[in-house]
This record gives structure tokens, C-alpha cells and sequence, in this order.
């Protein structure tokens, strides 16, 4: 186990005191151990260091270390040193995690307010649980030597130039253009490298977007089945949420209208490529709709586009930021391209509109990380995206293929399912409520865990149903968990 750079006591010594300095120390170190600040096997300090640091007699130190041996508290290796001992003195503020420090515990409860979090949990994997996310990539798919070997070109390129200090809160220039002319070669945006701000992750451009487009009052609109993370940032910005109706061919743009001449709209947040969680695909006429809309009553359309690579068959739409970049803040992700671990999100936006970003973002995070995003630059340079893109689409559309198999056997008569022609879910629509209640309820004994059918709804009345993901699985794991929800919703 490594020592700890510094023992810092929490109870400070006092020379005046009857109580002489040794058995101080002593007393202190026993409490750090019962709080589990020095847990079972730590190395502590040289006695030369620790009365160093605690400005007193190296005697002293000494003379407190044989006590805490004789009772018990702390272990003698020889040369190797000293360690706190794996079988403590019986206590009753023994550890309370032994072999690891536990997390601190006020021993007070807290004298000041501060914001309570939301009722939803956080969306934190773990356990022994199969997830059935809402559409992540598999990032065991992207070579680890690849990406190892771009760290490395990253890591030297920016040492030997100068570019490890802190840098423009823009994020990298040489990932900037990069981006800037991927969009404009094949997305159709007319970008340029200033027209580009770096995020960590698309959740984070949201934020932004909220950050920057609303303030407390202002009316945003969301799709009434959507990303509930979005409607989380721009209610904590203090906007009005205003949910527009879906049919089956997207977003509603008569109720957008409609929605328009009732409230004063600053924003509208979609995800018209593949819509959330939906998976329908905006039509030409209703996307040209939309902007004449935000023409009129001058409202901002933040595009969300998540997941633009992979399209199976059909030729993706071009954005609607490549055709109205003055009205469209285009929100895009690498790391659904490369692994999710990557964090690297991006927002394409006329030059003021990224000015105002930077701002936030140096309130935020200071900068982003030079390291990963030259990196990323580098991989999509040499044309290892795109390669990995090709071979990752075939692999998602046999899992694709292979996961809509699975919903017909096991859930074919339970809800409806169309198949996407691009992203990494599907949406089931449920008509019977009772067989997705049953679902939801039993889902945690089946060993299942995915996003509950309430966490799209912006309404109680819009449609009920379950996103799931069939690109991180395989198709044995796949099989498995719908064959579970299937079992789950005839009981």
C-alpha cells in the first residue's frame, strides 16, 4: 500500500496542555484510524518526517509509535516501517471500513441550506445487474491500441510545443477544425473552426445551451416524449417547460405553433434525426416548418444530434443546422462514435453564440482536456473514425436485426415495435399498461435494470413505453433480457 503523503491530525496538539505530547499524538492517531482516515495496512510517516510536520521532538514521535505497537494499533515491519495494524484493539468506534478508508461523516448534521437533489437517481451502472441502456455504443468495439497510440502522438505533439498549460476554453484548435470540416464535408454545415465549441459530452452542450438560451421565466419547448436530462438542465436555469405533441411522423409543428401564439418561446429543444426516444425521423416538410416558425417568432432551435452516424440502409437527412445556421445551435457527440468514455461533445453555433459559451464554459471547467481531444483530432485525421464507423454500423445492424427478433418472440403481442433505420434503440410502444406496470415492477428481481417509461414524459399523457439499446449488448445478453421482460410482463 502506498503512504500517505501527509498524516494531518484532526485534533490539534497543545504543548500547554497536562496531557503530555506523546499520548496527544496517540490519542489522535487512534481517533484517525476509528474514522477510517488511516485504514488497516497504511504505511504511516518516518518518525523524522512526522515530527517534521508536526513541529516537535523526533523522540517524541518515536516514543508515541511504541505505544500505539504495544497496543496494538500499529505494526512494526523493521526496515520497512511501520503500518497500521490488520488486527485492531477491540473499540467501540472500531473502523467502519476496514481495509478501506469509509466516506466522511459529519458527526453534526449540516448547519446550512444548500440544494437537495432531485428524486430521480443517478444513472450510475454497477452491480451484478444487466443494462438495457438507451442507445450507448459498445466501446469494447474501438482498438485499445489504437487509441493508445493517439494518446501518445497527443501527449508528445503538446509537450514539445508548448500546449500543456492551461488553453482556450474553446477546446483544442487542431480538434476544432477537425470537426469544423467533418460537419462541412459530410453534414453539410458551413462551419469553420470558430463556430466550434468542445464539451465534455452532449449532456454538457445541453447544459450550456440552457445556460445561454434561458433564464428564469423564459418558455422552452420539448417534444412531449424526450431526453429527460434536457428538460432537467433548462428547469435548473429556470425555465418553463412546455411539452409539444409527437405523432407518428415526429414532432408536431401546428401544436408548435400553437404553443408559439400562447407563450413567448426562446428555445426549442429536438432531436430531429433520430428522434428521443422515439426513434422517428423528422420529415423535410416539418423541418422547414420549424425554422419559418423560428423565422417568425424568433425562438432558438437547439438540434440534438446524437447519433448521426449510424444509419442502416437510407441516406441520413442533412441537419437542420446545415440549412439555417442562424437559427440552429447544433448539438453533436464523438463519444457515441468511439467509446463513452471518451466524453468529447461538441456545439456548432454562429462565432457570438460560441463567444458566450467559452464564457461559460471558463466558469465551469476552466478548459477542456488538450490531451484527449488532440487525440481524438488525431484519430479523425489518419481516418480511423470513419473506418471504425463503417465497421461498427455492420456490427449494430445484425444487432439490430437480432434484438427486433428477440422483442417479436418473447413481446409480440405485448407492445409495437417499428424498426429504426438508424441510432442504437428501439422504442416499444405499449397499449397495455398493466403488462409494462408488471415490467417495471419486476424488472429489479429479474436481475434488469433500464430507463422507467416515466422518465421520457414531459406529461402524463403522452404515449408510455421502453427505449432500449441493442448496441452495447450481444445477442446471447440481448436474448436473455428480453426473454426476461417478456417472462415479466405475462405473469
Amino acid at each position: 500500500m502506498l503512504r500517505p503523503w501527509k498524516v494531518v491530525l484532526a485534533q490539534r496538539l497543545q504543548p500547554e496542555s497536562d496531557t503530555p505530547l506523546y499520548m496527544q499524538i496517540v490519542h489522535a492517531m487512534i481517533h484517525e484510524i476509528q474514522r477510517g482516515r488511516l485504514p488497516p495496512g497504511t504505511f504511516l510517516p518516518g518518525t523524522r518526517d512526522l515530527a517534521e510536520a508536526l513541529a516537535v521532538n523526533r523522540k517524541t514521535i518515536v516514543t508515541a509509535y511504541e505505544e500505539l505497537v504495544a497496543q496494538g494499533w500499529f505494526q512494526s515491519l523493521g526496515r520497512r516501517g511501520t503500518i497500521v495494524s490488520s488486527s485492531l484493539p477491540e473499540s467501540d468506534a472500531a473502523p467502519r471500513a476496514p481495509g478501506l478508508p469509509s466516506a466522511f461523516e459529519p458527526e453534526r448534521p449540516i448547519a446550512y441550506p444548500f440544494r437537495q437533489p432531485p428524486e430521480r437517481p443517478l444513472a450510475v451502472p454497477g452491480g451484478a445487474w444487466l443494462k438495457l441502456d438507451e442507445g450507448a455504443p459498445d466501446g469494447r468495439l474501438f482498438p485499445a491500441d489504437l487509441l493508445a497510440r493517439a494518446y501518445r502522438t497527443a501527449i508528445l505533439s503538446a509537450s514539445r510545443e508548448g500546449r500543456l498549460l492551461y488553453r482556450d476554453p474553446r477546446g483544442s484548435p487542431a480538434l476544432r477544425r477537425s470537426i469544423a470540416l467533418m460537419l462541412h464535408r459530410e453534414r453539410g454545415l458551413l462551419v469553420e473552426p470558430q463556430n466550434i465549441c468542445i464539451t465534455r459530452g452532449s449532456q454538457m452542450g445541453i447544459f450550456l445551451a440552457a445556460r445561454v438560451l434561458s433564464r428564469p421565466g423564459s418558455v422552452v419547448l420539448v417534444e412531449e416524449l424526450t431526453y429527460e436530462p434536457a428538460v432537467a438542465a433548462f428547469r435548473a436555469c429556470g425555465a418553463s417547460v412546455v411539452p409539444v405533441r409527437l405523432d407518428a411522423e415526429g414532432l408536431d409543428v401546428v401544436d408548435v405553433e400553437r404553443q408559439c401564439r400562447a407563450h413567448r418561446v426562446g428555445a426549442i429543444f429536438l432531436t430531429p434525426h433520430h428522434q428521443f426516444p422515439t426513434t422517428v425521423s423528422l420529415r423535410p416538410e416539418r423541418r422547414l416548418r420549424l425554422l419559418e416558425l423560428a423565422r417568425q417568432f424568433g425562438f432558438a432551435v437547439i438540434e440534438d444530434d446524437y447519433d448521426h452516424e449510424f444509419r442502416f440502409g437510407s441516406q441520413p437527412l442533412l441537419p437542420m443546422a446545415s440549412y439555417a445556421p442562424e437559427h440552429v445551435l447544433y448539438l453533436g457527440s464523438l463519444s457515441k462514435l468511439l467509446m463513452p468514455a471518451l466524453r468529447i461533445g461538441y456545439i456548432a453555433a454562429p462565432q457570438p453564440l460560441i463567444d458566450s459559451l467559452a464564457h461559460e464554459v471558463s466558469m465551469l471547467d476552466g478548459m477542456g482536456n488538450t490531451i484527449t481531444e488532440d487525440a481524438a483530432a488525431e484519430l479523425i485525421d489518419s481516418g480511423e473514425v470513419r473506418r471504425h464507423a463503417r465497421k461498427a454500423t455492420q456490427i449494430y445492424a445484425g444487432r439490430r436485426n437480432a434484438f427486433a427478433r428477440a422483442v417479436e418472440t418473447h413481446l409480440g403481442g405485448v407492445c409495437e415495435m417499428r424498426l429504426p433505420q438508424g441510432g442504437l434503440a428501439l422504442w416499444l410502444a405499449f397499449r397495455d399498461h398493466a403488462a409494462l406496470d408488471r415490467i417495471e415492477r419486476r424488472a429489479p428481481e429479474l436481475g434488469l435494470s433500464f430507463a422507467p417509461s416515466h422518465s421520457h414524459m414531459v406529461h402524463p399523457g403522452a404515449e408510455r413505453g421502453l427505449r432500449l439499446g441493442f448496441a452495447s449488448l450481444d445477442e446471447a445478453d440481448a436474448e436473455a433480457a428480453i426473454a426476461a421482460l417478456g417472462q415479466a410482463a405475462r405473469a
